[in-house]
């Protein structure tokens, strides 16, 4: 691996470490993404190969891929039998074959075996043993012709997994580098979740005070977030329910609340129409609201006292409504001693049936790191303190380890 390949590899995280990834470049446009495309797969583990169409060199030069990637760029196929060094069936064969981004005419020759480029060479070499995922990009008028949704169909058929594109100013164009990562890392994860259905609850809510005006926390939902999409990394069916201004998610499943009231309202419905296995509840919830709400906005200028209410606690709910469930809880306090922040965990583990309590101060809000305290029936385990993501995944094996 080059110098300036090693300063960033693994540096965001090592879900891709030990992957190798082969970036099938064709001719589009939206080629001149794939230098970054390649240097984030990097960053998070991969070790990347590009191939590049004729036409793709147009667009891109091969020393730009070679650059980005550390490796040598495969233009031609040659004696060296480059697709199948890189994508044939032995031990050091490529993880994933990633299209990208995909024109109609490629993916109508992907899905009628025509192998006149690099890039379908490649893939052609590499169905039925290597995942082959495919981010389309072209004029949305295209993406919509009957035969390329036809073929776009006959390829999903046979297993091939498409990113789709964002439809922006008349065009499909292909999927933001984040989204494109994020299914990447998704497809090449160990799936120690699979056949797991789980229930996330991530961000602030906002009790309104009059139409515009509520009472809200600092939360950004970066830590039920984090937690959300390494639960669907590793396979699970994942729901997760999200407060209105969060930060964005790639999980398929969402959806979206602002008050106390919603989110009780979704996960009640959620528990009453479908069996889960885990439900994590990592929202910051109002524990007040406004007694007695304004229809109208209150003008401005004088003195205002409001009277507030409590709120329902969630939490106690869910072993009602499913008693097996495995019940994750988040306790954050201010001002007391880590023995004092424990007592008040296990005080949520007997009232809720909490089977396993996050416990953490307030300097988490809205920040990229947390140091947490983990509480269990019988047990208790101190975090060293580390950023969200790491976090997520610290949890996610402590949760299947007790189940």
């Amino acid at each position: 691996m080059l110098h300036h390949v090693k300063l960033i590899h693994a540096t965001k995280s090592r879900k891709l470490v030990g992957k190798k990834i082969v970036l099938a470049i064709p001719g589009s446009i939206a080629a001149v993404e794939c230098v970054k495309l390649a240097r984030e797969l990097i960053r998070h583990g991969a070790e990347v190969h590009a191939v590049m169409s004729e036409n793709a060199q147009k667009i891109i030069h091969p020393y730009a891929m070679e650059f980005a990637t550390g490796n040598p760029v495969i233009t031609e196929i040659t004696g060296f039998i480059e697709h199948v060094e890189l994508a044939g069936e032995h031990e050091n064969k490529a993880d994933l074959v990633l299209v990208c981004p995909a024109t109609a005419n490629t993916i109508g020759k992907i899905a009628n075996s025509i192998d006149d480029t690099p890039v379908t060479t490649v893939v052609t070499t590499a169905f039925a043993h290597t995942p082959i995922m495919i981010a389309p990009a072209m004029h949305s008028t295209m993406y919509q012709h009957p035969i390329v949704v036809e073929n776009i169909e006959k390829l999903k058929r046979v297993g091939v997994e498409f990113i789709g594109p964002r439809f922006e100013e008349g065009k499909a164009k292909v999927a933001s580098i984040d989204e494109i990562v994020y299914r990447v890392i998704r497809k090449l994860h160990p799936k120690t979740l699979e056949g797991k259905r789980v229930l996330v609850t991530a961000g602030a809510t906002r009790e309104y005070i009059d139409p515009i005006r509520y009472i809200t926390n600092a939360s950004s939902g970066k830590m039920g977030v984090a937690i959300a999409e390494e639960a669907d990394f590793r396979g699970a069916e994942v729901t997760l329910i999200k407060t209105k201004g969060s930060v964005p998610s790639f999980v398929e499943n969402q959806i979206e609340v602002e008050t106390v009231e919603e989110m009780l309202q979704a996960i009640e419905g959620e528990l009453k129409s479908k069996k889960y296995d885990i439900v994590v509840l990592a929202a910051a919830v109002s524990d007040f609201r406004v007694k007695n709400k304004a229809e109208t906005k209150i003008k401005s200028g004088k003195e205002l006292t409001l009277e507030l209410e409590p709120t329902p606690k969630i939490i106690d709910r869910v072993k009602g409504l499913q008693p097996n469930v495995f019940l994750v809880g988040f306790k954050a306090e201010t001002g007391l001693s880590e023995d004092e922040l424990i007592k008040a965990a296990r005080k949520q583990i007997e009232r809720a049936g909490s089977d396993l309590v996050v416990a953490n101060t307030l300097k988490a809000f809205g920040s990229d790191e947390n140091e947490v305290v983990l509480v269990g029936r019988d047990f208790t385990k101190k975090l060293p303190k580390m950023n969200k993501r790491e976090l997520a995944e610290r949890l996610w094996e402590e949760i299947e380890k007790l189940l």
